[in-house]
């Protein structure tokens, strides 16, 4: 399940790191780019809870392998067509296929860790190493061949097809187990409402640094294409470090205060990538990527416990929506760097994660008294 995750969340990775290739190639302004990343988040965010709701209702294994090709023709055909409504097109497929994705395999990774935070700590890994990868794989495919070498992109959803199909052969009966279990206990609905407003804050400036960067750290290092997708590869591969500790740490201090913790931290750390000067910026920038995946995997399992009648929803929803969601702040952020600058139009994003800390700040964890 999380080499599989891997090979479908490169694909959310590569749409961010194909901006820079798109203003270079085809002389998209912020705001065209950033309508990118939105394309790719917007059908994301629209379908995310009708497959959640699905997958409470009836149980749509084939949907995993299915949509991990979905994701990858998207970003596969994005760079062929020249035509700027093609290119949206081709990556809202994506974005379904991402979309699809998620709440199966929510459900089913919980199964295989037998509600443990280690274990779905190692399943949010793998898809924080398919965001890792992804600026790394574009850069070796689109440095070299263009644009139109993006369909050779296409690979890890073919290895990802396979994986998903091996899994839900293998994990079916214990899956069906689990779904006959999910109705127990009481919906916490309140609760879980303050963690997706905090989710969505996380997922404005995840979403929001992604897209803009490489393109800021090129322009404040002066460097060139090597310097934005060295520091667009620290965003992501933070995480694997930060997922991985949240869930260690959630087993040592409780998963609210870990989540409470790490919103302090990121709010701190982007007041710093957007104010420190020179080399410095990658050590912020590396700072508030651990800030934002510390408490990945804690918000699936916490929504999870939120709405124990929906487990489907509240993992399509922790897992996809929200973090779906910050793509449509994306435009709003370009056309303000159009008309200002990119450090302007970013400032915004140190004020959110302060917002999500006091959201979750009067949050207890599920079924504590």
């Amino acid at each position: 399940m999380s080499v599989g995750h891997a090979c479908v969340d490169v694909y959310q990775g590569a749409v961010a790191a194909l901006v820079p290739y798109f203003v270079a190639e085809r002389a998209y302004t912020y705001a065209a780019a950033s309508g990118v990343v939105l394309a790719a988040s917007l059908l994301s965010s629209v379908v995310q809870p009708l497959f959640g709701v699905l997958t409470d209702r009836w149980a749509l294994p084939w949907l995993l392998p299915l949509s991990a090709l979905a994701a990858g023709a998207g970003v596969g055909l994005s760079g062929v067509g020249g035509g700027y409504p093609a290119t949206l097109a081709a990556v809202a497929l994506s974005g379904v296929g991402v979309a699809a994705y998620h709440p199966e395999a929510a459900r089913i990774a919980r199964q295989a860790a037998a509600g443990g935070q280690a274990g779905m700590g190692w399943f949010a890994l793998g898809g924080n190493v398919g965001f890792a990868l992804a600026p790394l794989l574009v850069w070796a495919v689109v440095a070299t061949g263009g644009l139109r070498a993006t369909p050779l992109l296409v690979a890890p959803a073919l290895v990802g097809a396979v994986l998903c199909a091996a899994t839900v052969r293998a994990l079916r009966p214990p899956a069906a187990a689990v779904r006959g279990r999910a109705g127990d206990g009481d919906d916490d609905w309140p609760s879980f409402l303050r963690l997706s407003g905090a989710v969505v804050c996380r997922s404005i400036v995840f979403v929001g640094l992604s897209a803009f960067v490489s393109l800021y750290v090129r322009e404040r290092t002066g460097g060139g294409e090597t310097a934005g997708t060295v520091a667009l590869f620290v965003l992501y591969a933070g995480g694997a470090v930060g997922t991985v500790a949240g869930a260690r740490l959630a087993d040592r201090c409780g998963r609210v205060a870990v989540v409470r913790r790490s919103y302090a931290v990121t709010a701190v750390a982007v007041a710093g990538l957007l104010l420190v000067p020179g080399p410095g910026v990658y050590g912020c920038v590396a700072l508030v990527s651990a800030g934002l995946y510390v408490p990945f995997a804690l918000h699936v399992t916490l929504g999870q416990d939120c709405l124990r009648r929906r487990v489907g929803t509240a993992s399509g929803v922790t897992l996809g929506l929200t973090v779906s969601v910050g793509g449509l702040a994306a435009p709003a952020l370009g056309a303000l760097a159009d008309a200002t600058s990119l450090r302007t139009a970013l400032l915004p994003l140190i004020a959110l994660p302060a917002v999500a800390w006091l959201l979750v700040r009067g949050l207890r964890e599920p079924g504590a008294s």
